[in-house]
């Protein structure tokens, strides 16, 4: 739980303890209202992915690895699109950019989670800065994301161009 949530909940405890309300400390709903929400695997505006249960909105595999997903949302309805590798996230935003001009927009958001993620502390990038090494993943693209350049990295534009090259 993060330091604010931890204060506000003391703070609410607190209040309604000199209210009377003791009783109902530690009852279920206490609990939740007073308790964290952030899922420490999301950066800030995604939407939850259900891994192994989600599926990749070009090839429909389940999503599994979350070393190599990645995310869309933006549009007028806010959209979601999620991914299981980059090759997908890179083959859909160019065959659906006519058919969603919102993908040109400053709003639409986009992630790509970084090679070294682990459950309970993924680390998101913006797929469009974030630099690719030569990594088996799920659908063979074989690029995965880290932050920071590295020997024989390519930036996401020369990572585009190959996994567009190679074809699927």
């Amino acid at each position: 739980m993060c330091q604010h949530h931890r204060q506000l909940r003391r703070d609410a405890l607190r209040k309604l303890g000199s209210l009377g309300l003791a009783p109902f400390l530690l009852s279920p709903l206490a609990l939740a209202v007073t308790g964290c929400n952030k899922d420490p695997d999301l950066a800030e505006g995604m939407a939850p992915i259900k891994f192994d249960r989600d599926t990749c909105s070009r090839c429909s595999m389940v999503i599994s690895d979350r070393r190599f997903a990645g995310q869309i949302r933006g549009g007028p309805k806010d959209t979601v699109f999620k991914f299981d590798d980059v090759g997908c996230m890179v083959f859909w935003l160019r065959d659906k950019a006519d058919a969603h001009p919102w993908l040109a927009e400053a709003a639409t958001r986009m992630w790509i989670a970084d090679l070294a993620s682990k459950p309970g502390a993924t680390v998101w990038h913006d797929p469009r800065l974030a630099h690719y090494v030569n990594k088996l993943s799920p659908m063979g693209y074989n690029y995965a994301a880290v932050a920071a350049p590295q020997a024989g990295s390519l930036d996401f534009a020369g990572m585009r161009e190959r996994v567009l090259a190679k074809g699927k």
